[in-house]
């Protein structure tokens, strides 16, 4: 005869029952001892190894009622029903922590807390109950996998928290060194970082589409690509603006913002909660989105002469596409028409936000 096996055995709960799904097809012999805080079972039948005799043993958490407890054979499976002698969840199936490798948890047939026994909706306990579902990934794996993608983020942010940090220190030390003087040339210091650490950004479009995070791709989009443009259409191609304070000021301000949000982005995927670190991202754009803007609009105002003399980016007719662009005027219109606005949708964007992440009073009563 060959050896006894032990078969795959699946389980979940609700309130006031426990079920289990044994993975044996065709089985013959079933030999079934129901006690209160026992259950063994033997059978012949086909498992994961084939054909053979399977049994198992299992030590139950808590006491069961053995007359109002049942199972039923079928061409598959062979599946139980546990009658709990006292309703409640248990945080576990056996009376020990080591959970044997052949026991699994059953997520089609599992039930949250929150939800009614009786409930006819189906639901999804990874979508609907994430927090449960990671429960039940700890005691599957007795650990949690870290997924690629939160891996990835984590580096990310890292590298973007890092490149941010360098800028606004080199900008620091020089400056408390040299005084104002160290503001006409921080583009040549620190431009050529500053604008490979500003592409990567564009990343952060991708990763909502890619479904990393929960972001608005056009959002992102919008406050990237603004940035873009002024760092590279206004500063990068006219190096008279490049010497100017007002440069200083603006990379000062990205910074500022960019040191808070990537270690706040960090914690959130580590789900690590630091109470002033979350006050800190949701306030302190507060002050620095209005500066940020006006700088931007101080540097596309000293531009317009500059592009009206080198004509750059502008195009003229006759042309192929027979179409006509003059940046000056495009710059005029958009100071006149869009820059106000812009900031509008951007702070109000922001203050939703801050209401929806600030709403626990103890942070608000602990840092407003």
């Amino acid at each position: 005869m060959s050896n006894t096996l032990t078969p795959f055995v699946y389980w979940a709960q609700t309130e006031s029952q426990v079920t289990l799904k044994v993975d044996l097809t065709d089985v013959k012999d079933l030999n079934v001892d129901i006690q209160n805080n026992l259950l063994k079972v033997t059978a012949y039948g086909q498992g994961a190894r084939g054909w053979n005799n399977y049994s198992f043993s299992l030590n139950l958490h808590s006491p069961i009622n053995p007359n109002e407890s049942n199972y039923k054979v079928i061409d598959r499976q062979v599946d139980f029903m546990l009658k709990k002698k006292s309703n409640g969840w248990w945080p576990r199936l056996i009376s020990y922590p080591q959970k044997p490798s052949w026991l699994k948890i059953d997520f089609d047939k599992w039930k949250n807390e929150d939800m009614d026994d009786n409930e006819d909706e189906k639901r999804d306990i990874c979508y609907d109950y994430p927090d449960t579902f990671e429960k039940l990934l700890t005691e599957e794996f007795g650990y949690k996998k870290e997924e690629y993608a939160k891996a990835y983020l984590v580096i990310y942010n890292i590298f973007q928290f890092v490149g941010f940090f360098y800028v606004i220190a080199v900008m620091g030390i020089r400056f408390s060194r040299d005084g104002p003087d160290s503001m006409t040339d921080t583009y040549m210091v620190v431009g050529n970082l500053f604008k490979s650490i500003q592409l990567l950004q564009f990343l952060e479009v991708m990763h909502p589409l890619f479904g990393y995070t929960k972001n608005s791709s056009l959002i992102s989009f919008m406050q990237i690509g603004g940035r873009i443009f002024i760092l590279f259409c206004m500063i990068d191609a006219e190096p008279r603006i490049q010497n100017k304070p007002i440069i200083f000021y603006l990379f000062l301000i990205w910074s500022m913002v960019e040191i808070v949000r990537y270690p706040y982005y960090i914690t959130q995927l580590l789900n690590i909660k630091v109470s002033f670190l979350t006050w800190l991202r949701y306030t302190l754009w507060i002050p620095l989105y209005p500066l940020g803007f006006l700088c931007e609009g101080i540097i596309i105002f000293r531009n317009i002469p500059y592009f009206e003399e080198t004509k750059k980016f502008s195009i003229f007719l006759p042309n192929a596409y027979n179409f006509t662009f003059y940046l000056p005027s495009f710059l005029r219109i958009y100071l006149l028409l869009f820059f106000l606005p812009s900031l509008y949708t951007v702070m109000s964007h922001m203050l939703q936000m801050r209401s929806s992440k600030l709403r626990n009073s103890n942070i608000k009563r602990a840092y407003t």
